[in-house]
């Protein structure tokens, strides 16, 4: 069974099927908003933007399933782009070159929050410094948490601004686009495609 069908819950069939009844409505003015929980309609947009992610309950899943896309990948004794000492640490055990090489085999970063009105992540200096997603590798692994999501890229700013004491980061950008294929639209016009794992631990 592929490594992906793991979903964020065993119901999310369901939460899939209600999250395109909800789209499908929005082509009828009559018709009144459906409203989803912020997780479903995660789900359901980052899939749909072509992400692949992975919802992992403890530490051990987390371990488990990015040894699983490592050996998908062949990434073994790859180099890895990453700017979070404390990420370098937590996989350390995978046989990887941690480094700042632009040409690494993937990006390894945590994220500032997942946006689920258009299943984005968003990022900022603090995970990306000052590079542009064009300059980081075109495989990226997001580390990130359940506490994490949030409804819109306004309370994910809103966030940023909270847990920065006296201090905002820069150069905060969002990545949505997650497959080479699709055609863009003029919300993501302009935008980096990127292949893009997601790593989702639970902690609430």
């Amino acid at each position: 069974m592929s490594l992906f069908k793991r979903l964020l819950n065993p119901n999310y069939k369901k939460s899939d099927e209600k999250a395109k009844k909800a789209q499908k409505a929005e082509h009828s003015s009559y018709y009144p908003e459906q409203k989803l929980p912020v997780d479903e309609k995660f789900t359901f947009n980052f899939k749909k933007n072509g992400g692949k992610f992975i919802y992992c309950e403890n530490w051990e899943e987390v371990t488990e399933a990015f040894d699983n896309i490592m050996l998908e990948n062949d990434w073994y004794e790859q180099d890895v782009f990453c700017f979070n000492e404390q990420l370098c640490q937590k996989f350390d055990g995978f046989n990887l070159n941690f480094g700042n090489s632009e040409a690494a085999t993937f990006f390894l970063s945590s994220c500032e929050s997942l946006i689920a009105n258009n299943g984005s992540i968003l990022l900022s200096s603090n995970q990306i410094k000052e590079k542009k997603l064009k300059e980081l590798p075109f495989n990226i692994i997001i580390f990130a948490t359940t506490s994490q999501l949030v409804d819109t890229i306004s309370e994910g700013l809103r966030t940023i601004k909270n847990q920065s004491s006296g201090y905002i980061p820069s150069n905060i950008t969002t990545i949505q686009d997650f497959e080479t294929e699709k055609e863009k639209d003029f919300m993501s016009y302009g935008s980096s495609t990127k292949n893009l794992y997601l790593l989702l631990l639970e902690d609430l």
